[in-house]
């Protein structure tokens, strides 16, 4: 495009100002309301065509913000049309301007480049809909609930109250962890007790606490096995099934009831110790 610009020859150049100037010089009424004429039925059409899109939108449920994008974008290229119909009944050479809005479009796409890639960015999340308002997720790096789906940011609220608005660019190029798109999740955790405790002594005693809780599930069955036998431990596999609104209750819950329950029946929970031995050196002669 840049070369047709520049190929542009002085004379092509005189010819095409000479008649945009015999179009203006000749104008007459007939002309003017062949003008308007021309621009009202290019208008009529504009508004027919987005009223029909605009249903199609509605009809496919779309989300708003793609549906207010593509809106705009159209509605920005059937003026650009209107423009280059009338320019062409007055008598501007269509193919210098082409030539001249690609490398305006050129020029403006490379100075918005990011900008640009977070739209794109954005047209893919919302048509494929990974995630909606209210769930709670993992994106760009990002953990929170969403807030907002935008064309270029998307919202993203975390526990402790911050909104971050993550690039859509980003979220696009990464994996997108949703957390709340399921009814159920699942809760692991892993504890450790001394080689002194039998495995069937410790197992009956977590799910003792987890039978009790309200808000473990029992349809898939909770899961509790021996996963590892380590230096100075033995490490159980804990596997409970929960609303996905509870998981966090249930998490902590077992945590700390499954301690209890182990200070209880005397189940010990090893840790690390250091053992320090001095060796006292006897003095010559005694």
């Amino acid at each position: 495009m840049l070369t047709n610009i520049t190929n542009i020859s002085p004379e092509e150049a005189e010819e095409t100002i000479q008649t945009v100037t015999g179009f203006f010089n000749d104008l007459n009424l007939q002309k003017i309301i062949t003008i308007i004429l021309l621009f009202v039925g290019c208008m009529v059409v504009m508004k027919i065509i987005l009223r029909l899109t605009d249903r199609a939108f509605l009809r496919l449920e779309m989300e708003k913000s793609l549906h207010t994008f593509i809106h705009a974008a159209l509605r920005v290229i059937l003026w650009l049309i209107t423009v280059c119909i009338v320019l062409d009944y007055i008598g501007v050479p269509m193919t210098s301007l082409v030539a001249v809005l690609g490398v305006i479009g050129l020029a403006v796409s490379l100075a918005i480049q990011g900008t640009l890639s977070n739209l794109a960015g954005g047209i893919q999340v919302l048509v494929s809909k990974p995630f909606k308002a209210g769930d709670y997720v993992e994106a760009g790096g990002v953990s929170g609930t969403v807030k907002e789906v935008g064309l270029a940011y998307t919202k993203l609220s975390t526990i402790d109250n911050k909104v971050i608005s993550v690039p859509n660019g980003q979220i696009s190029a990464e994996k997108i962890i949703n957390y709340t798109t399921a009814e159920q999740r699942r809760v692991d955790l892993k504890f450790t007790t001394s080689y002194d405790d039998a495995p069937e002594k410790v197992i009956a005693a977590i799910k003792r606490v987890i039978g009790a809780h309200p808000k473990a599930l029992f349809t898939p069955e909770p899961f509790v096995r021996v996963s590892a036998y380590l230096d100075s431990s033995i490490e159980y596999s804990v596997r409970v099934w929960c609303a996905t609104a509870d998981y966090w209750d249930l998490y902590y819950d077992l945590l700390e009831q499954v301690k209890a329950a182990f200070d209880a029946q005397g189940i010990e929970i090893p840790y690390n110790h250091l053992n320090v031995h001095l060796i006292r050196e006897q003095q010559q002669g005694e």
